[in-house]
């Protein structure tokens, strides 16, 4: 998803992940569900399927959404109902926005600063997200989705990172990811030399903790104000 080059020549690129960092990511999985109730309302008269998604999801719920909800209303989750589903999930148009220092921060950019993007996820889904944010208007001049290349590409793979180093042509220094997951977001930029800080925002998902691979960030902020 490459874009002309910025014009002037920067001298530090920030590069952000996407989901939790630059806005919620519980705001497109509930966009996401609302697409879901909506369609099975209306293909297979599942008025209140849209609703016990919901709910599942606010207690808590993050996996088999979909089969569990359907067993509650005595449905078979068959593998090509479920499939259909997903994609209803993935392919919808996301209604998300921006979280307020996150417009704030991008709105007001020094000159010197290059900003990119680096995010995992369903290619379509990740692309849908960028559009609807309309990052690219926004200041954004390369948004990577990792998932161009395959899911053995996704983080902490460092081949985002390599090709983002290329585009601007910086030393690695010049460098710094801002992402939320320290799962996997900074294992790859800290092995090649970049600065790194964690946005731990509230309202974000959860991530389960691997200690065997977790690997944090040089630095922890709660909104871009602190940037």
């Amino acid at each position: 998803m490459a874009r002309p080059r910025v014009k002037c020549a920067p001298e530090h690129v920030l590069v952000f992940d996407l989901d939790d960092t630059l806005y919620l990511e519980r705001d497109y999985v509930l966009s996401g569900l609302g697409a879901v109730g909506a369609w099975a309302r209306e293909r297979l008269g599942l008025v209140e399927y849209g609703n016990f998604l919901r709910r599942k999801f606010e207690a808590g719920a993050r996996t088999q959404l979909f089969d569990d909800c359907l067993r509650d209303l005595d449905i078979d989750p068959t593998p090509s109902l479920v499939g259909r589903m997903l994609a209803v999930y993935r392919q919808h148009r996301p209604i998300i926005e921006l979280a307020p220092d996150a417009a704030n921060f991008l709105t007001n950019i020094a000159p010197h600063i290059a900003i990119g993007v680096i995010t995992d996820g369903y290619l379509d889904a990740q692309r849908r997200k960028i559009r609807a944010l309309d990052l690219y208007r926004r200041g954004v001049s390369l948004g990577i989705c990792t998932d161009r290349w395959g899911r053995a590409h996704w983080k902490p793979d460092r081949r985002a990172f390599l090709h983002m180093q290329e585009y601007f042509g910086l030393a690695n220094r010049c460098f710094t990811y801002v992402a939320d997951n320290p799962v996997k977001d900074f294992i790859a930029p800290k092995a090649l030399g970049w600065h790194t800080i964690r946005i731990v925002r509230p309202g974000r998902i959860d991530h389960a903790d691997h200690p065997a691979r977790h690997c944090d960030a040089q630095r922890v902020i709660e909104n871009l104000g602190e940037l």
